[in-house]
């Protein structure tokens, strides 16, 4: 089929207010169609031009070779050329001439070449045909423009030549047609031709026609088109105008340029002068634009590749080992295994382990051979703890026995190495590879386990720490990192899971709650017919505390009972057990005593769980019953047990006596208070109750305040007592403690004191007694016992009747003499006086 042509010229001179004209349309281009194509013809000449230019310089301005998309969905080829003027005027003395070929709607150019093919073709003319068009006139193709020097102009630009093909390719997408275009930048407009060249022979036959281009434009913001080449002295404008622009003509970038591994590759085939490979690539399964089949076909032709490349090749063939027959599948494990690569990364080596578990089994040993002992001997010396690592059977002949003996002893040195330190997954990998070489680590088993059971608990907790941090404070709930290649550690030697689970079933009692949240994320398999009471013990109670909620007793219980020993057998269970339930507080008093009665003395001083009772007596809340029975005013509840106060008492008296040698110190002070405050309470206390109470008090520094506030609560309620002691009275008066007379004070002020005041004299005539006893008992107490007498005893005695008066006056003389009763009446007369001038004042303020 013959196709339309058109020719446009720039204006000649003296034309005023025309860019150029039209001087030949051919059939069946429409009006329409001109107006759109104009613009695409117009050439503008760089700045600086001659105006009378020689004919070098003339040959040297650059010319215009453009493909373009019309609106109808055809498409135009053109090239536009300066051309020097011959008539007369002043002009520059040069104009432009344009040549194009229309191309209608699917109508591909003559021989089924792409448009870049027709750049060098010697059809393109520089003037107008004479005469009658030739209607319709033919452009057969010239020299295909990829047939000369391609490979060249390829190894040329290699310092750009990924970069571009990777922007060319992302041009060529059907999605980019309403994208700015992707700017070349070159001295001379035939290398960006020859860069349009390398994209028709490297991309399918349908991303290249999409590739719509120019070679040479000054406005490359306003092209139709997806690729514009520009010269340097235009590249500033170019990038002010935020398009993606590549400097091909100044100095080599530094720098891969790209991390699309399909278009390295491409670079690198073509740096290969290997172009045929593009076409043997097309023919393997695999996405247009997939860097696997290409690095296949390039490692299979011998061409070195990176590491990325080495990977999308390991990678494709993986998910396809029947895509390649059994030469290309030797060439390729042949070229990725080459001794000469020293640059192989994680990925890559992954990527060889998933195509060594793809060809296992389908290929001879001796092809996959090279891949097994690559990945063991990088698994050794490299330390990539991820790899998928071949089976056993890999090594049973006389390849395994090579690399056995080449990697062994390195395997033992290190797992018998105690210095320094050494990740779980490090550990994990080099018994696993120790058993798949068949090394004989039986010696150094015992040493590497028991560094490795702590060190599992360790690692795991910093990988929750540090997760709990990126995420704001959440934990990481996932297993961690080397969990997946423990459990086939575990799975896949016996002696090894034995030796580790009973390593870390010892080391539980020592920190039981890290070893239950370690299996909350790895499931150990520990179902066999080991013992492993602690491990069984940590993990059930995830599940009893879901189930039992807050009663942590029941939850103790069960805990205990999943270890499947008794704790007079094993007292250790004890201490995993309470770890467990009360890992982080001490328990209440009640918990305590429960604990306390599970099991003997002895038990309990084995498994050292006696230092938790002696924590919950002494933490026990300072909560407690007045003489009376109701709570005593200014006390206030300092732990958070609801333990009754005697029953801490109790359980103190309980652990003097039971733990004798290995309570000490302030916490055998403390105990000793709350002992002594049981005696104060129910029973007869040695004498010297205050100085006991200041000393005990003092050996147990720093006291709890709970406790202190309970020694001193139970003293004062003992003194307020109509029973007390003379004597221990005297000395609490007379040894002038500050914070003891305060403790007195709140005591006596309590609404149960003031209570017993106004219903019973004698009570009433003891404390007036004691209060009036001592005017000159140091500091503290005169002006105590001043203000108890006016604020707490006057308003009792003011609200007794007469006949209770009187008891109370005629009980003072009794118990003191005459003169201490005639002291009551006249502080009673004053009282009673006082009111009535109160009385009288308030009448006469009224009248």
């Amino acid at each position: 089929m013959s196709l339309a042509q058109v020719h446009y010229t720039s204006a000649a001179p003296g034309d005023e207010g025309t860019a150029g004209r039209f001087t030949a349309v051919g059939a069946g281009v429409s009006g329409a169609l001109l107006a759109e194509i104009e613009p695409l013809l117009r050439h503008e000449l760089p700045e600086g031009f001659p105006d009378r230019p020689s004919d070098d310089e003339l040959r040297s301005l650059p010319q215009s070779f453009t493909y373009a998309a019309l609106s109808d969905g055809s498409r135009l080829v053109s090239r536009s050329a300066p051309v020097r003027e011959t008539g007369g005027g002043a002009g520059p003395g040069v104009r432009f001439h344009a040549h194009a070929v229309h191309l209608p709607p699917g109508v591909p150019l003559p021989g089924d070449r792409l448009p870049v093919e027709a750049w060098r073709s010697p059809h393109w003319v520089a003037v107008t045909p004479g005469g009658a068009i030739p209607d319709p006139l033919t452009l057969p193709p010239g020299p295909a423009a990829v047939s000369e020097g391609l490979d060249d102009f390829a190894v040329s630009r290699g310092p750009w030549l990924a970069a571009v093909l990777a922007d060319l390719r992302r041009a060529s997408d059907a999605e980019a047609a309403e994208g700015r275009p992707v700017v070349l930048v070159e001295r001379q407009c035939a290398d960006v031709a020859r860069w349009l060249g390398l994209a028709s022979v490297t991309l399918p036959r349908e991303s290249a026609e999409r590739l719509t281009f120019t070679t040479y434009t000054r406005r490359p913001g306003s092209s139709a088109v997806r690729v514009a080449g520009v010269l340097p002295e235009d590249a500033e404008a170019a990038r002010a105008a935020g398009l993606r622009v590549h400097a091909c003509a100044g100095q080599a970038p530094s720098g891969g340029g790209t991390d699309d591994v399909w278009a390295t590759t491409v670079a690198r085939i073509w740096r290969s002068r290997s172009p045929e490979l593009f076409r043997e690539a097309r023919e393997l399964p695999g996405e247009p634009f997939a860097a696997g089949p290409l690095a296949v076909t390039a490692l299979c032709a011998g061409i070195a590749l990176g590491p990325d490349e080495r990977a999308a090749a390991a990678g494709w063939a993986a998910d396809r080992p029947y895509a390649l027959d059994a030469k290309r599948t030797g060439q390729l494990v042949e070229a990725l295994t080459s001794p000469g690569i020293d640059d192989r990364t994680g990925p890559e080596f992954d990527a060889a382990g998933r195509l060594f578990g793809a060809l296992e089994g389908r290929c001879p040993a001796p092809v996959t051979a090279p891949l097994a002992a690559m990945l063991v001997t990088e698994a050794v010396r490299g330390g990539n703890g991820s790899l998928e690592l071949p089976r056993r059977e890999a090594f049973v002949g006389p390849e395994g026995a090579a690399v056995t003996e080449r990697l062994g002893p390195e395997i033992l040195t290190e797992l018998s190495d105690t210095t320094g330190s050494r990740s779980v997954a490090r550990t994990v990998q080099l018994l696993r590879v120790a058993r798949l070489l068949g090394v004989d680590g039986t010696d150094s088993l015992p040493g590497v386990v028991g560094r490795l059971a702590p060190a599992l608990l360790a690692e795991a907790a910093a990988a929750t720490t540090e997760a709990a941090a990126d995420e704001g404070g959440a934990g990481a709930e996932g297993p961690p990192g080397f969990a997946p290649a423990l459990l086939e550690l575990l799975d896949e030697q016996f002696e090894v899971r034995t030796a580790l689970l009973g390593a870390l079933d010892r080391i539980a009692p020592q920190d039981p709650g890290a070893v239950a949240r370690f299996l909350e994320r790895v499931a150990l398999p520990f179902t066999g017919t080991q013992a492993l009471p602690h491990l069984r013990m940590c993990a059930e109670v995830p599940a009893a505390m879901a189930t039992l909620g807050g009663d942590r007793a029941a939850v103790w219980h069960r805990v205990l009972r999943a270890a499947g020993l008794s704790p007079f057998a094993e007292p250790l269970v004890l201490r995993t057990a309470v770890g467990l339930v009360w890992e982080d507080r001490a328990p209440t008093v009640e918990e305590a005593r429960l604990l306390l009665d599970a099991a003997t003395s002895d038990s309990h001083r084995v498994a050292g769980t006696w230092a938790r009772l002696v924590d919950a007596a002494l933490g026990a809340s300072a909560a407690e019953p007045s003489p009376t029975g109701t709570p005593s005013a200014g006390t206030h509840s300092i732990a958070s047990s609801t333990a009754s106060p005697d029953g801490a008492a109790a359980l103190a008296h309980d652990l003097l006596r039971g733990f004798p040698e290995e309570i000490g110190g302030r916490e055998r002070a403390g105990l000793l208070l709350l002992d002594l405050v049981r005696e104060l309470r129910t029973g007869a206390p040695d004498p010297d109750w205050a100085e006991t109470v200041r000393t005990l008090c003092a050996q147990a520094e720093p006291v709890e305040p709970a406790l202190r506030e309970r020694a001193h609560a139970a003293l004062v309620e003992r003194l307020l007592a109509p029973d007390r002691p003379g004597a221990e009275l005297y000395a609490f008066v007379h040894g002038d403690d500050a914070e003891l007379i305060a403790a007195y004070d709140r005591t006596a002020r309590t609404e149960t004191v003031r209570t017993r005041l106004r219903t019973q004299p004698a009570y009433a005539a003891d404390c007036f007694t004691v209060w009036t006893a001592h005017p000159h008992a140091g500091k503290a107490w005169p002006p105590v016992a001043a203000a108890l007498l006016d604020e707490v005893l006057r308003p009792a005695v003011r609200a007794m009747s007469a006949e209770d008066v009187a008891e109370v006056e005629a009980t003072v003389g009794r118990t003191g003499s005459s003169g201490r009763a005639d002291a009551f009446r006249t502080w009673n007369r004053s009282s009673t006086l006082g009111r009535l001038g109160r009385r009288i004042a308030g009448r006469v303020r009224r009248g």
